[in-house]
């Protein structure tokens, strides 16, 4: 697994699949085109951008470079990373026929191909020294945000109050729980909506 500090940017669920078992890192979709209109993911992609950095890795078809232009243009460029793919012909597996373009995207690369991207967009970083307690399932479990009978709108406290789209699902939450909070931050939101109740 290779560690990355920055959140990385995909197309879709699919390359989001095939990056998770190669990444140790916060992955965000944009869902292809739909992020041109979607504001709660670009704030998101945003504040994940000034928290650590933002990796974009799209395809290499025009499509990709639409997002990504897009995307590296609300973003400060100090906060943007950019990983090409090579052009490769071919098509993915799943697909009866190769994209319009015939180039495999991200989901078709071969694992060195990704690496190599990742190296020239000079990304990877070393293990930190100490491991900070992470927030788990579990802890979401015995805090009522997720497993209970008013977990819900416990949940949906949590989320306006950490300013995070209400759609997210309990495991995305989690996962942005871990890339913006430290576990005794995470603990103390709790205590502020269990005090609002």
């Amino acid at each position: 697994m290779i560690k990355l500090k920055q959140a990385v940017v995909v197309e879709g669920k699919y390359d989001k699949i095939r990056l998770e078992s190669l990444l140790d890192a916060t992955i965000i979709c944009t869902d292809g085109f739909a992020v041109f209109k979607d504001k709660e993911k670009q704030k998101l992609i945003r504040r994940l951008a000034e928290k650590n950095g933002i990796l974009i890795l799209t395809d290499s078809d025009s499509a990709g470079f639409k997002i990504r232009s897009f995307l590296g243009g609300s973003i400060p460029k100090e906060n943007v990373k950019h990983a090409y793919i090579p052009d490769v012909l071919g098509k993915e597996k799943r697909k009866a026929e190769p994209s319009k373009e015939g180039k495999l995207g991200v989901e078709g690369m071969k694992t060195q191909a990704l690496v190599d991207a990742l190296e020239k967009a000079g990304v990877f970083c070393e293990e930190a020294a100490v491991k900070q307690r992470r927030v788990e399932t579990v802890d979401l479990f015995e805090d009522g945000i997720s497993g209970g009978e008013n977990s819900k709108a416990k949940r949906e406290r949590l989320l306006k109050l950490l300013d995070l789209p209400q759609r997210l699902s309990t495991s995305a939450m989690l996962d942005m729980i871990n890339t913006f909070m430290s576990f005794d931050e995470y603990k103390a939101a709790v205590k502020r909506i269990d005090e609002d109740e």
